[in-house]
């Protein structure tokens, strides 16, 4: 009857289960985590440094920006020289060609020896200079290059690229090098292009060698920070060389956390960091919650939970997909609230928060925002009943998102146009997705055996083919469940228990008596009793049988198990107690056999069951009363609940003697309500 008390001690077994549940969860969360570095400070140009004093921790050089590196590489490569290979045996093949031919089948088209040796002189000059192909000299155009470098033999030269020809160029360079005394028509007709080759090849080997060790020899930093200086202290204010120097530390941090040794301590703070909160959660379950660790379905419900948002959090951080402010987290504060408790739902929500803050380069402001939204859908959500209960908690929780992190940008900002709007929108769509929570509860129920309000608000509709069948079939069990129903939900709401619940199971309760009508007072027609033709044993096992027939109607149309507990536990392990007293009196000093008169039980183990059983009762026995005084009526509740509780029907079950008093004087008010004397009206005077 006093509250459960707090477990303190567990098996061997037990101590098993929760290092397996430990460490499996801690192992999934840490194994999605991101193993790269990280540089946990924030901080921007013009702005105050937001932390204690930053001392350097190791030597490293202060990198230049990436547009200073950019324009200083720009500037040496439009200095690079690439390199080229002069080739001296396509020069002597193409004027030993020419000379042969010039003596064989070109002689006929020459005038005299001297045009023969103004295009050998031609030839020369323009290998001198050099030849290349057309798409190599267009390539040194479009990357402006102004000279190359030709290796001839060990000796290597610089040649301006405007010197150099292509083939085609080489050839109109002949044709008009003398029009005054060699016209272009009659050298065209000699077939000169043959006799022209390129010379100058790529050498890329040797280009790609230098320009390397051009880069190697260039300096990416223009200072050093040494070990044990000082960087920036608590709002001093980000300066342009002081902005340099953070940068370098991030890169640097960042660089340095890629080895092995760094990525073991990476792993080994993951693990330390999650280990710590998680057993910080299952210590509040050992401590506040231990039933949890008995239902399967709870449990299976908080660490899947848990894992589910950790792994996404880490999954988008690890691969950069949109951010996180798109994750409706308060989701799961939401989902344990409605179907456990609000207290567990607060822990872990704060416990999955602060784990997926680990992963995060931001930490700080996604706390503040999370925490905020949990404790908002919480509070919004005390017992969801409607569809329309969602929408209002998701506009809530969009309208808690908005305000935090707009007051977050004030603080940080101080500038109305460095707002960040792309953020307001990715909270809109986290606001969208929180509306995905009603059908994910119903996929919640049937995978880990809860039963919702919504579905006990729909269970608790008379129109239901099992209720409707009940009022057509046992018209006075029907109405008695009704009036039950409004006993025990006001009960429930004055000791805080679940009033939905107690309601729906109160309707529920004797389905079973529609297997035998007429046996049950409530139902009978006016002088006519079946019982008198049967003995008192078996009077007995007939109305006992209302409960173990309601259980099989209930498996049949698949009432939740929450409501099957009504069925069974309504009388707990009471006697028929008018059957048994007449037996007892006809066999004086005999004792029946063991479950002759009893019910099958078992006896309440909830503070609603009990709440039902007390309902049930008085109630019945209220109908029998015969004057409804506030006198008889406050004696006829007195007596029988004491007598339940001297029974020890409550014995099992988390109910105080101040809620068993509370649900007295609930019970008192309701039934003077009902059975209130009327005013008999007057008649009229003719």
């Amino acid at each position: 009857m006093s509250k459960i008390p707090i477990q303190t001690h567990f098996t061997g077994r037990d101590l098993l289960y929760r290092s397996l549940i430990f460490v499996s969860v801690v192992a999934v969360i840490v194994y999605f985590m991101p193993r790269d570095g990280k540089f946990n400070y924030q901080f921007d140009i013009n702005k105050p440094w937001k932390y204690g004093q930053l001392m350097a921790t190791f030597d490293f050089p202060i990198y230049k920006s990436e547009e200073v590196v950019q324009r200083e590489q720009d500037s040496l490569c439009a200095h690079f020289r690439p390199y080229f290979q002069r080739d001296h045996q396509v020069k002597e093949l193409s004027l030993r060609k020419f000379k042969e031919d010039s003596q064989g089948k070109l002689k006929r088209l020459f005038r005299s020896m001297e045009d023969v040796r103004f295009i050998e002189r031609t030839l020369n000059s323009l290998y001198d200079r050099g030849i290349l192909s057309a798409e190599a000299l267009s390539r040194l155009a479009e990357d402006s290059v102004k000279e190359i470098r030709i290796i001839d033999g060990k000796v290597s030269v610089q040649q301006a690229t405007e010197q150099l020809s292509s083939e085609k160029e080489a050839y109109q360079k002949l044709l008009t090098a003398d029009t005054l005394h060699h016209r272009p028509e009659v050298l065209r007709r000699m077939g000169l292009n043959e006799y022209i080759q390129p010379n100058i090849t790529y050498d890329e080997a040797r280009t790609e060698r230098a320009r390397e060790e051009m880069l190697q020899s260039y300096s990416w930093a223009n200072g050093l920070v040494l070990s044990g200086q000082k960087i920036i202290d608590r709002g001093e204010i980000v300066s342009k060389e002081t902005y340099d120097i953070l940068l370098s530390l991030q890169k640097e941090s960042v660089k340095r956390s890629g080895s092995l040794m760094q990525k073991r301590l990476i792993l080994l703070g993951q693990v330390l960091f999650v280990s710590i909160f998680m057993l910080c959660f299952m210590l509040y379950l050992d401590l506040f919650r231990s039933e949890y660790y008995k239902q399967r379905g709870s449990l299976a419900l908080l660490f899947v939970l848990i894992m589910f948002f950790c792994v996404l959090t880490n999954v988008m951080v690890t691969n950069r997909i949109f951010t996180v402010h798109m994750i409706p987290y308060a989701m799961l504060p939401i989902i344990i609230r409605v179907f456990l408790d609000s207290r567990t739902a607060t822990v872990a929500h704060i416990t999955t928060i602060l784990i997926c803050s680990i992963s995060l380069r931001y930490p700080h402001e996604f706390i503040l925002m999370q925490i905020a939204a949990g404790m908002v859908s919480i509070y919004s959500l005390r017992e969801l009943s409607q569809r329309s209960q969602i929408f209002r908690s998701a506009l809530l929780i969009l309208l808690t998102y908005a305000a935090v992190y707009f007051a977050f940008e004030l603080i940080t900002e101080n500038d109305l146009s460095k707002l960040n709007g792309g953020t307001y929108l990715y909270i809109g769509i986290n606001a969208l997705l929180l509306l995905f929570t009603y059908p994910l509860l119903f996929l919640f129920e049937k995978t880990f055996g809860f039963t919702s309000n919504v579905t006990l608000v729909e269970l608790s509709n008379i129109n239901t083919p099992l209720l409707r069948r009940m009022s057509e079939t046992v018209p006075g069990t029907f109405q008695h469940s009704m009036q039950m129903a409004n006993l025990a939900a006001e009960a429930a709401i004055r000791i805080n228990g679940n009033s939905q619940l107690v309601r729906t199971g109160a309707l529920y309760h004797d389905i079973g008596k529609m297997e035998n009508p007429a046996f049950f007072t409530e139902n009978q027609s006016a002088g006519i009793n079946p019982h008198k033709s049967l003995s008192y044993d078996q009077s007995a096992q007939v109305v006992i049988s209302h409960v173990t027939d309601g259980l099989k109607l209930a498996e049949k149309h698949n009432l939740p198990k929450v409501i099957r507990d009504f069925i069974s536990t309504h009388h707990g392990k009471g006697k028929t107690k008018y059957f048994y007293i007449s037996w007892k009196n006809e066999h004086p000093g005999q004792e029946p056999p063991e479950g002759m008169f009893s019910y099958p039980g078992p006896n309440p183990f909830t503070k609603e069951q009990a709440i039902l059983m007390m309902a049930d009762a008085v109630e019945a026995a209220s109908r029998s009363l015969p004057e409804y005084t506030e006198e008889s009526i406050g004696n006829l509740v007195e007596k029988i609940i004491d007598s339940q509780v001297a029974d020890g029907y409550f014995k099992e079950c988390p109910i105080t003697f101040k809620d068993i008093a509370t649900v007295k004087a609930v019970f008192k008010e309701k039934l003077r309500t009902i059975y209130h004397t009327r005013i008999s009206y007057p008649e009229l005077k003719k």
